[in-house]
């Protein structure tokens, strides 16, 4: 059984250092130290929590090998509305791969896209991979969180009294500005970018 081995290669894999995987998956770093040199096993939480950030299945976790696929999955989180904000649901509906190279660069997750504002960038259905990051820069696509809670899909475009999220379908969304105040207030936050889409046919 090579688990600690296991889980170095793979953190060194996605370039984390024993604190920020400790982090990631809510132990302390001496236990990431314990489980790589101490051959102490991992409670069965943070083990499923090891499966989800290296996009490992429990055997290929445990096994004597590295995962001959090499793609880092990530989940698909919940559906992001493309229109009126609606409440971002912590489900996992699904997951998609990204590779190492890019796993290595930040946290990433995975959206599905609900309704037509976004058309025709973004289509009801579609799958957007997201770096979670709290700024992005005027005219990227980001991901945010209106009222504290309610996820949403728009551009966003900067300006020095707020900011204006932007629906691509102009017949169907008018680009709604929030001023600084409001987006203290409400609160309105970037939770991250959108660097992919994938549709499915």
């Amino acid at each position: 059984m090579n688990i600690g081995l296991n889980i170095k290669r793979n953190r060194e894999r996605l370039g984390l250092s024993q604190e920020a995987l400790a982090k990631k998956i809510g132990v302390s770093q001496q236990a990431v130290d314990r489980w790589e040199n101490a051959g102490v096993i991992p409670r069965n939480k943070a083990v499923n929590e090891l499966m989800n950030v290296f996009g490992l299945s429990r055997d290929a976790l445990f096994g004597d090998s590295m995962p001959s696929n090499k793609g880092v999955k990530i989940p698909v989180l919940g559906r992001v509305v493309a229109g009126v904000p609606i409440d971002a649901v912590q489900e996992i509906l699904d997951y998609e791969e990204i590779t190492p190279e890019m796993a290595a660069t930040g946290e990433y997750f995975a959206l599905q896209v609900k309704g037509a504002s976004m058309e025709p960038t973004l289509r009801d259905g579609d799958i957007v991979i997201v770096k979670k990051q709290p700024t992005v820069d005027s005219g990227d696509i980001a991901i945010v969180l209106v009222n504290g809670n309610d996820a949403t899909v728009k551009e966003i475009k900067e300006s020095p009294a707020g900011i204006t999220l932007i629906g691509h379908n102009a017949a169907i969304y008018t680009p709604q500005f929030y001023s600084n105040k409001e987006i203290q207030d409400m609160p309105i936050q970037i939770i991250g970018k959108v660097v992919e889409m994938r549709r499915k046919f």
